[in-house]
């Protein structure tokens, strides 16, 4: 898999083709039949210098769009949403001591949760990784 690079003004974005984008800026990768769930590389650059996640406890349900927890960076605190409904399977333990993988690795080692989802359908609703690219040029113009 390629991944697309996306040059908006000086900052250049990565979108990695193997998952698949919401509007709020995660990305939700399909692994057997769960979802793991991040942030995306626009994402991480928004909010500069991250310090700290909240991130959700195991078993919790979610709701499609549902916020989630916050992101704490230097800047702002901001929220981030369920891209699916399910239920929290796995919680990346690491960012709590090192939130700046968010930063660093937003697509590999930041990973934040894994959901075990209600309806796949949900997943393919997503926007794909070329609707993301067209979202992050209308989003910075």
């Amino acid at each position: 898999m390629n991944d697309i690079v996306v040059e908006i003004g000086k900052v250049k974005y990565i979108v990695k083709e193997d998952r698949r984008y919401t509007d709020t800026h995660e990305w939700a990768k399909l692994e057997n039949s769960y979802i793991r769930v991040g942030i995306t590389d626009y994402a991480q650059k928004e909010l500069k210098d991250i310090i700290g996640i909240e991130l959700p406890s195991i078993g919790r349900v979610l709701n499609k769009g549902e916020e989630v927890g916050a992101i704490d960076s230097v800047k702002a605190s901001s929220p981030y949403y369920a891209p699916v409904s399910g239920t929290v399977t796995e919680i990346n333990n690491a960012l709590n001591e090192k939130p700046e993988l968010l930063n660093t690795d937003p697509y590999g080692e930041g990973w934040i949760m894994i959901v075990k989802p209600n309806n796949l359908s949900e997943y393919h609703q997503l926007l794909s990784p070329q609707d993301y690219v067209e979202l992050l040029k209308r989003t910075k113009h």
